[in-house]
């Protein structure tokens, strides 16, 4: 009966207490909002931290069980005296807090690449060739499993100086974990051929012996996000040599737009051998920067494409250079699928499956969607 009587007397000193810094002004804020309030150690029981709160005419939502601390619903001018009360040690907004992880880039829905590695493909068994300026291989999204280099002055393939490759191969196989982006085959092995230099330039013997490279180290696809405005016989003989080895080649279409009916496509896209990719926005309509031909073969996303850059970094780039790698990544996920099928059906597949988008000249056989591939 004792213990009663003192409970009584704390519980009305420490209302007393709370009433004296509580308001209740006539027409207070309706609108409420979740805090966190944290009381003091003198209050512990769960039925005086309610009194408290509800004093100043706040919710109780939980109590925590190893912390004096109670989470509740509040107008704010409620909250801003709650603060001022002697009971209590500090009072703060319940904030939001978000999932740090791993993004995708609208290109591989798009194209159907994370419905097809949900169904358990994802791009394991196929090596995957980019010809570019290298690859970071220090960078925490990309698995890398050997290169060359074919810029003299620059004979590492790991290295990426102008971040374009690395950009490539984030598109191809960014790998499917807790950070950065998602590729559109995650699980190939990715090889770093450095045909250009730390400016993005690089030249056509450089070019020819990176797909020798390619051939003569079983190579199943490769990609070239390059071209050039000149034909050559010698680049010519390279492309086709890896076509006839069995290899899918594919490469961007190139950036010089469109002129009316003029043939803007770039070497090497332009030969028959090689897998021609234009770019198409978010909304499946043509960039503006996109080459058009009769030899372009299909479209695939390269407006603000999201992929690693070199440092442990992402960007978003612009280019057929972007679009071509959805390809060659959609080309790697038909050969896991299929393993005995050739570069021949792998291209038959892309081209029979695109989603029509327009005269074939600016569009060429359209979209391609890889999940429709694999069927």
């Amino acid at each position: 009966m004792k213990k009663k009587k003192i409970f009584s007397l704390l519980l009305a000193a420490i209302l007393a207490f709370t009433m004296a810094f509580s308001i209740q002004p006539a027409g207070a804020e309706t609108v409420k909002k979740d805090y966190l309030i944290g009381m003091k150690p003198t209050v512990k029981d769960s039925k005086m931290k309610a009194s408290i709160i509800s004093g100043f005419g706040g919710k109780v939502k939980h109590q925590y069980k190893y912390m004096n601390v109670v989470h509740a619903t509040l107008p704010d001018q409620a909250a801003a005296a709650l603060e001022k009360n002697p009971n209590v040690l500090f009072v703060e907004e319940d904030f939001q807090a978000k999932a740090i992880g791993q993004s995708v880039p609208y290109g591989i829905s798009q194209i159907k690449a994370d419905a097809v590695q949900a169904s358990g493909v994802k791009g394991s068994g196929v090596k995957v060739a980019i010809l570019d300026s290298g690859i970071d291989a220090s960078h925490e999204d990309l698995n890398v499993s050997g290169g060359a280099s074919f810029i003299p002055n620059e004979p590492d393939p790991f290295v990426d100086g102008d971040s374009h490759g690395t950009h490539v191969a984030g598109t191809v196989a960014a790998l499917n974990n807790t950070v950065g982006v998602l590729g559109t085959a995650p699980d190939v092995s990715l090889y770093a051929v450095k045909v250009l230099d730390s400016t993005g330039s690089g030249s056509y013997s450089g070019i020819a012996q990176g797909i020798e490279w390619a051939v003569a180290n079983g190579m199943d696809v490769i990609n070239m996000s390059l071209g050039g405005s000149q034909d050559s016989t010698a680049l010519k003989q390279a492309v086709d040599l890896a076509y006839s080895r069995g290899v899918v080649v594919v490469a961007a279409a190139g950036n010089s737009g469109a002129k009316g009916k003029r043939n803007t496509i770039g070497y090497p896209a332009k030969y028959s051998s090689a897998i021609a990719v234009g770019a198409v926005d978010s909304a499946n309509a043509r960039a503006s920067f996109s080459s058009v031909g009769s030899e372009l073969e299909v479209m695939a996303p390269g407006v603000n494409i999201l992929s690693s850059v070199p440092g442990n970094k992402y960007a978003s780039f612009n280019g057929t250079s972007m679009a071509s790698p959805h390809v060659a990544g959609a080309a790697a996920l038909i050969l896991s699928k299929y393993p005995s099928m050739s570069n021949t059906e792998v291209r038959s597949r892309l081209k029979s499956t695109a989603l029509p988008l327009g005269d074939p000249f600016y569009y060429g056989a359209g979209l391609i969607n890889v999940q429709a591939a694999i069927q």
